[in-house]
């Protein structure tokens, strides 16, 4: 997703209770880890740690010989980019045993893909993918007027009174349609690139506003959905996923509110061992050093007699 305007998330998140965000990480029940508190065997950020104390976004947590840090736990919603090949249909099953577009997601638990406007078997390029079925319905509708482009190979002769009447809209048979944007992109014999932006997501719309000025699309490839590009290193069938910061971004283009976010605790990696746990570390270490060398001699003098 290429949004080098988007605003980094500054918001700050009322701390939580000690003993509450433990128990939400699976460390023990409240009641219990109120009295190992009581305890003293509970630290925040290096100090031993009070019964009733909150910690905040960023604070590390030590107890029972690990660390943990607070974070921010973000929708567990999924959200990715999909280049679609010519050939896929967007559909979950297809009755003629033909490719879909989903066959290749990585498999969910719980919940399922959502296709943001669908392409047909004959369109390329960009899909995006998403288990966030309000972000899916609101970037669909067609009164949020999501841009669409495509970068769509012509085959005939385009002027400019043709590229007129497709940016000023034309009729065809489900209403009036028109391009939004048109932009040359090169071309030769008899083929020139163009690329258009639209602002609904019809079926076949593009082919079909170029039809109207008895013109032919032998080549089309979306680029581009809302905020989202397509990446340029991203070969077709396969896909590449968002970030929750691009999640958000979406959910905001949209009028969409923010989804709720919580405080959590991630496992530290390379955390310290209590004293405990290294002396019995370093034992086993120094009696496998032994045992080691104990042997060697012996393996030594076995190889010299098969040698000998």
């Amino acid at each position: 997703m290429s949004r080098r305007d988007a605003p980094e998330e500054t918001s700050v998140f009322k701390p939580e209770r000690l003993q509450k965000i433990m128990a939400s990480a699976g460390l023990g029940s409240r009641r219990a880890l109120e009295q190992r508190i009581k305890d003293g065997e509970v630290k925040i950020n290096g100090a031993t740690a009070s019964i009733g104390q909150s910690v905040a976004e960023g604070d590390r947590i030590g107890f029972d010989g690990r660390e943990w840090k607070v974070v921010t736990l973000r929708s567990k919603h999924r959200n990715l980019v999909y280049n679609k090949p010519t050939g896929e249909v967007t559909t979950r099953s297809d009755p003629q045993g033909r490719p879909t577009v989903f066959d290749k997601l990585p498999r969910l638990h719980g919940a399922r893909w959502i296709a943001v406007g669908r392409l047909d078997i004959n369109t390329s390029g960009l899909l995006l993918m998403t288990t966030d079925g309000e972000l899916a319905n609101a970037m669909m509708h067609p009164s949020n007027r999501v841009d669409r482009e495509y970068a769509c190979r012509i085959f005939g002769e385009v002027d400019q009174d043709k590229l007129a009447r497709l940016k000023e809209g034309v009729m065809l048979d489900d209403g009036p349609a028109q391009f939004s944007d048109i932009v040359a992109s090169g071309g030769g014999d008899g083929n020139t690139w163009y690329h258009v932006t639209i602002l609904e997501g019809r079926n076949r719309e593009v082919r079909r506003l170029w039809a109207s000025q008895d013109l032919t699309v032998s080549r089309l490839k979306r680029v581009r959905y809302g905020a989202v590009f397509l990446p340029k290193r991203l070969r077709m069938g396969d896909w590449s996923v968002l970030t929750p910061q691009d999640h958000r971004v979406l959910r905001e283009d949209v009028g969409l509110e923010p989804l709720p976010v919580q405080l959590g605790l991630q496992p530290e990696k390379g955390h310290r061992q209590s004293d405990q746990k290294k002396q019995q570390t370093t034992a086993r270490k120094k009696t496998r050093r032994k045992t080691s060398s104990r042997r060697k001699p012996a393996t030594r003098r076995r190889s010299s007699r098969h040698e000998s």
